[in-house]
């Protein structure tokens, strides 16, 4: 890869530091989904140990692109997204891999299958840390930010895609239960 392609891969992916989310930091700031990815992907590091026969850095990579698709349509919150829109973002986060050095490309494309077909432990611990992510930042948001439709969302979001997973579904639980505080205090 040629330093040229380095940065405007860099210039890319840029964009998601300036492209908000749906949630609020602590202080009510809008999250971007740049700070989203960071955080995953920190997540999946801290796992390492609780998931020694995944390989955490390829968790990792999908943690870090895995929302690079919303540098072209930016980010529709999952309550909202429509398979059009999901359509769109494949699309167009295709077309942008597809121009990318070979090596990058191939890798990225490889990622990019292994995580819409869910099917390798390392696509469903993946999975698993960006939904939670969502729910962790929300319960760290001011509660006067949330959606109405969240307080019954993040009652019940992301069990799903902790079951093949004691040590997820006891972290989904420690996340309910901060929930459920949350929406108790109003705070």
């Amino acid at each position: 890869m040629s330093p040229l392609d380095f940065l405007s891969i860099l210039h890319t992916a840029e964009r998601l530091k300036d492209t908000p989310r749906h949630c609020t930091t602590t202080n009510g700031r809008t999250e971007s989904v740049a700070e989203h990815s960071w955080r995953t992907a920190l997540m999946a590091m801290l796992l390492k140990n609780e998931f020694p026969q995944i390989d955490i850095d390829k968790v990792t990579a999908m943690c870090i692109i895995h929302d690079l698709g919303e540098c072209f349509t930016g980010d529709i919150p999952t309550f909202v997204k429509t398979d059009s829109d999901r359509k769109t973002e494949d699309s167009l986060l295709g077309q942008w891999v597809k121009t990318l050095p070979p090596e990058i490309s191939a890798r990225f494309a490889d990622l990019y299958a292994e995580m819409e077909q869910q099917q390798t432990p390392e696509a469903k611990l993946f999975k698993a840390i960006d939904k939670l992510e969502a729910l962790i930042q929300h319960n760290e948001s001011p509660i006067s930010t949330w959606s109405p439709n969240e307080y019954a969302l993040n009652l019940t979001y992301a069990f799903d895609v902790v079951q093949h997973s004691p040590w997820l579904t006891a972290l989904r639980q420690e996340v309910l239960n901060e929930t459920k505080k949350k929406i108790e205090t109003n705070k």
